[in-house]
């Protein structure tokens, strides 16, 4: 992985925050991550703890170089201690191999399902390009590979019984959305009049989105409520976002640890070739 690579284009994309709310859904309604979350984590006192704790080591695992195995085992050690036994009392741990590549999974699916929704559809060559760097990346946390199909076609059929067989709702799922109530501010700064603006938008908007972009047989087995106005609002935002897009400087795409990683390896294609003398 490098920065000629898909998934250093598609990973880091700062527009991957607005499908959060589903990668988390798509994560939680597996009752054996969801029983790592409840029993681990402070997640209904503070949703964003978890989430800004982990999303910048996973994405230094896709960026960090030459020092990203070492970021995938600070993040394996992070699962460690993580298990228990789930709601109906079959054990688990995050390190399982079902566990830890279907929480990976999500992450692969999410870039397919980005580019679908605000950007360019990948083709079936480019998706088959992205999973192969994904295998690769995924094999940098140095957990048993026999859980990972081989290739995209047959990651198409384990996800599709995942969704069909596996997935279900789970006390996380009624929980988010069901829940009215205030979240407290991801960062004090934004406490106050600020958090009180930006809520509706940042867990009510992301919300929406999960709802309208989970696929259907979940959203279904959730009881979620879509309808047509809902989906063609969803249409419309996506097109002013992709309008927007267009406009803005490429630093503006991505998160802050993809950007630092794509500045440094332009600056070192630079040092290594300069620039004719005129």
């Amino acid at each position: 992985m490098g920065p000629d690579s898909l998934i250093w284009r598609y990973f880091g994309d700062l527009r991957g925050v607005l499908l959060i709310g589903r990668t988390g859904i798509l994560q939680n309604m597996h009752p054996g991550l969801a029983a790592g979350v409840l029993q681990h984590s402070d997640l209904f006192a503070n949703p964003w703890n978890r989430l800004l704790r982990s999303i910048p080591p996973i994405l230094g695992v896709v960026y960090d170089g030459e020092k990203a195995a070492g970021t995938a085992r600070q993040v394996r050690s992070f699962h460690r201690d993580i298990k228990g036994r789930d709601g109906q009392g079959r054990p688990y741990h995050a390190l399982s191999p079902e566990l830890f590549y279907w929480a990976h999974a999500t992450f692969f699916e999410a870039q397919i399902a980005l580019q679908e929704w605000l950007g360019t559809p990948l083709d079936e060559q480019q998706c088959e390009h992205l999973y192969q760097e994904s295998i690769h990346w995924y094999a940098l946390y140095g957990l048993p590979m026999g859980e990972v199909p081989a290739n995209y076609a047959a990651f198409r059929v384990y996800w599709q019984q995942m969704l069909e067989q596996r997935l279900q709702a789970t006390e996380i799922t009624t929980w988010y959305f069901g829940s009215t109530g205030r979240l407290p501010a991801p960062y004090p700064w934004m406490r106050g009049p600020l958090w009180w603006c930006l809520q509706p938008l940042l867990v009510g908007g992301v919300r929406w989105v999960a709802r309208g972009t989970l696929p259907l047989v979940l959203r279904e087995r959730l009881g979620l409520r879509w309808t047509a106005s809902d989906q063609r609002r969803l249409r419309l935002l996506a097109g002013v976002l992709q309008v927007a897009w267009r406009g803005l400087p490429w630093e503006w795409g991505y998160f802050p640890r993809a950007r630092r990683a794509i500045r440094r390896a332009r600056r070192a294609a630079t040092e290594e070739h300069p620039a004719p003398r005129a």
